[in-house]
């Protein structure tokens, strides 16, 4: 028995590193890549581009239509070989679910971090030193409501993301990504300028990395991580839990409701 744990822990280990595995890794990379890059440079635009984007409506409304549009196109890309994911968040609510194991999810944070921080770089670099922009804030709100504002937000992208994906709403194929974008827009237009709309403790620390300041940092990842666990819990045990087995009518055994 004592033996037992070690083993079971070394099988994921092994899981985790075949090369299904790491072309998952791969995969997580470069939508992420693609996502953070596209958000974080709508931002650097608008900025660019309005003499006072913080105050714009138009900007915000830009930013909202681009992280809609970037993450139904890099979680499209890559649904069929990772999942999806592109963020930490989703990857924790996954784990915690059971929808994946501990190492798998750990190796899905390294390339998503790694993907945030790499595209960050390039558009510093690419737009000749410009300075990336960082979530913050707003001055009225408090860590823990901008916390819970997040959490809320991440719930409502996660549990979206756990409905797009359920095989009982029948072949959603390229429609669930694009549902998937509009929760994400939505979400940046109800919180932007209060939080930032992150939703996504990759984006968030890539550009602060590279930006500079990682004030209120806590924020976008103790918000989108309880949230995006609370909402695949939610949806696999209680709103949409799989019905129990049910006899086959054929009467050559047991069949059972999809889950996600």
């Amino acid at each position: 028995m004592r033996g037992m744990a070690p083993t079971a822990l070394a099988s994921r280990f092994g899981e985790s590193v075949t090369a299904n595995a790491f072309r998952s890794y791969l995969a997580e990379f470069i939508s992420t890549f693609f996502y953070v890059l596209a958000v974080v440079g709508s931002a650097m635009s608008s900025r660019k581009m309005l003499p006072d984007a913080a105050t714009e409506p138009s900007s915000l409304v830009l930013v909202a239509m681009c992280n809609a549009l970037a993450l139904a196109t890099a979680v499209y890309i890559s649904a069929s070989i990772s999942g999806g994911h592109v963020n930490p968040a989703v990857t924790f609510g996954k784990a915690v679910g059971g929808h994946i194991s501990v190492p798998t999810a750990l190796f899905y944070w390294i390339a998503q971090m790694l993907a945030a921080v790499m595209a960050s770089v390039l558009l510093k670099a690419a737009t000749a030193g410009q300075a990336v922009p960082t979530f913050r804030i707003a001055g009225e709100m408090t860590g823990f409501g901008a916390s819970m504002l997040e959490a809320f937000l991440t719930f409502a992208l996660v549990y979206t993301i756990y409905a797009a994906g359920d095989p009982r709403h029948g072949q959603l194929e390229a429609i669930g990504p694009i549902i998937i974008g509009f929760a994400a827009g939505a979400g940046v237009l109800a919180s932007g300028p209060f939080s930032g709309g992150s939703m996504n403790p990759a984006c968030s620390f890539g550009s602060a990395l590279v930006g500079g300041s990682f004030k209120n940092q806590a924020v976008y990842w103790v918000g989108p991580l309880i949230g995006a666990a609370v909402a695949g819990l939610l949806y696999d045990n209680l709103a949409f839990a799989a019905p129990a087995a049910t006899a086959d009518p054929s009467g050559r055994g047991m069949s059972a409701g999809s889950g996600v």
